[in-house]
């Protein structure tokens, strides 16, 4: 039986996983489900309706990390996905990161077009080697600098948008499941005090969801939609259920496809997963099979004709390599 080597195991992994992170980030792009992600999360939605964010609010179609990345703000003309401003920042001294999922959204009873950027990541390392928190950060500090030269110029400080990034994060510690956790720049004042405008320092936030088991109290709104969505255990069918009545989420032909295709991935994922483990299960135990009979053979030898390791050993044409490995064995 030919097993494969691990650059070629970590190549299909590789596949996998990103058609089945691509199929998990056209799921969260669409309208109605960022529409719940901005009511549950962000204050400037939690007052309006699921239909009124997502039919009113969110701008344009938001721009999903897989597709070709557009230099301008473009607005598409339909559908429930989003392709709104680009989603990679590029700069000669920081390199080039890419988004998710980043969309535009306005601000509700402002009356006039001041507009959200907000970024969207589905994470399922939460100890990738760094502080998830210190990443969110970073990303919404590079959504207020590449403001400059579209939001803003020169000096005109005042035109910057605030922004967001949202971190869903599907395999958290047992001690922050079912949480959702907000950072913000607050005002505090030392000695006296002052108050100034929330909108001139209010400029960046960061909002950690992170998902659970369904046994939990907390498990409920936008938690129990986001753990369903994603979830890998259950079929397509079950979720759409859930979906359209838990939630009351319209299973358009988009949606239900997105939900349809993420389920196969997962299916197929978990099945080559199981199908590589069996192999490599095979595998080792007919090695750890040969190794067992080798050494009961030497110890028959040794036995019944009275030879040494040594000698045992080059009777039954051990490889050199192999001997040290062996006699360790026979020591045990």
């Amino acid at each position: 039986m030919e097993i494969e080597n691990t650059l070629a195991k970590n190549i299909t992994a590789a596949g996998e996983k990103a058609a089945y992170d691509a199929a998990c980030k056209r799921l969260l792009a669409n309208k109605v489900i960022l529409a719940w992600i901005m009511k549950s999360c962000l204050e400037e939605y939690k007052t309006h309706s699921i239909n009124e964010i997502a039919e009113k609010y969110i701008e344009g179609v938001p721009q999903i990390a897989e597709a070709a990345v557009n230099p301008d703000e473009e607005i598409c003309d339909s559908g429930e996905q989003i392709r709104g401003v680009k989603n990679e920042d590029s700069t000669i001294q920081e390199g080039t990161i890419t988004y998710d999922i980043r969309f535009l959204a306005i601000v509700p009873g402002t009356g006039e077009m001041i507009r959200l950027m907000i970024n969207v990541e589905a994470q399922n390392d939460f100890y990738p080697g760094y502080p998830i928190i210190k990443r969110a950060l970073y990303y919404c500090s590079r959504m207020i600098s590449s403001q400059y030269g579209s939001e803003f110029t020169e000096t005109h400080y005042e035109n910057i948008r605030k922004v967001y990034s949202i971190w869903i994060c599907s395999n958290p510690p047992k001690r922050r499941e079912n949480t959702i956790t907000r950072y913000s720049i607050q005002e505090e004042d030392l000695i006296g005090q002052v108050s100034e405008r929330k909108e001139n320092y209010d400029l960046l936030t960061v909002v950690m969801i992170c998902l659970g088991h369904a046994d939990d109290d907390n498990y409920t709104g936008v938690l129990k939609l986001l753990g369903v969505l994603l979830s890998s255990e259950k079929e397509a069918e079950e979720k759409k259920k859930i979906l359209r009545d838990d939630f009351n989420i319209a299973m358009t032909k988009t949606l239900e496809s997105e939900v349809s295709a993420m389920c196969n991935l997962s299916k197929g994922v978990e099945e080559r997963g199981i199908a590589r483990g069996l192999a490599q299960g095979l595998a080792q135990g007919l090695e750890r099979g040969m190794e067992t009979g080798t050494l009961n053979a030497i110890r028959n030898l040794m036995e019944t004709l009275k030879l040494t390791a040594e000698q045992a050993m080059e009777a039954l044409k051990v490889p050199e390599a192999e001997k040290a490995k062996y006699a360790g064995m026979l020591k045990e």
